[in-house]
């Protein structure tokens, strides 16, 4: 792995690498630029086949852990990341529809958002679908949560000529959206820093 856009003569041992992920995807060496003594968590939420795993697996790389939720035979995917050189724990949610659960893993899904401390929520939706998915983005927004958009699969979208504003529709949520395609990692480099203005901005929970 390169190190990209580092103004630094320096030339970090690959073993003790540890990556800072920017606002616009750019990637430098930051291993004594880390404040550990905070962190943000963020969760991801959206139903099932919207990409929200893929994107999970993006965001977070190999530092994955998988466990069940406590009482429950339900799988939650934890995955640290650093962002803006914060620690940052993003949470992949098993798939919901809504916040009034019908199975054990919305419900569990629902606890995670609700009664964990969460930062973000990251709602992942599929462009092609994107009317009937807002329902659960508008439930997240009447719950008082921090939420951001995730249009995603729009290359699908405008194969069969749907086109997302996402301006116009952050205007008419009053919630960041980015559109993107997960798949090609498009406006993947959008999402990163929408995530690093949230945790430069937001009071971040203390780990130390």
């Amino acid at each position: 792995m390169d190190c990209y856009k580092c103004h630094q003569n320096c030339q970090p041992k690959r073993q003790n690498k540890r990556w800072k992920i920017l606002g616009f995807g750019s990637r430098q060496s930051v291993k004594n630029n880390i404040d550990c003594n905070s962190q943000t968590t963020i969760a991801l939420v959206g139903s099932p086949n919207v990409g929200k795993s893929l994107l999970f697996n993006l965001l977070t790389g190999t530092y994955v852990t998988v466990s069940n939720y406590p009482g429950t035979t339900v799988e939650v995917a934890k995955g640290n990341t650093v962002i803006a050189g914060k620690k940052v724990t993003f949470l992949d949610t098993p798939g919901m529809y809504s916040l009034i659960p019908i199975t054990e893993e919305e419900n569990v899904a629902r606890n995670l958002i609700t009664t964990e401390k969460v930062d973000l929520v990251i709602h992942v939706v599929d462009a092609k679908h994107l009317g009937r998915m807002l329902n659960l983005t508008l439930q997240l927004i009447e719950a008082q949560l921090p939420v951001l958009l995730v249009v995603n699969m729009i290359d699908e979208a405008e194969k069969l000529g749907i086109w997302v504003n996402e301006y116009q529709l952050a205007y008419k949520l009053g919630i960041p959206v980015v559109t993107m395609s997960a798949m090609q990692k498009i406006g993947l480099k959008k999402l990163i820093a929408k995530i690093a203005d949230h945790v430069q901005s937001t009071p971040l929970s203390l780990t130390c």
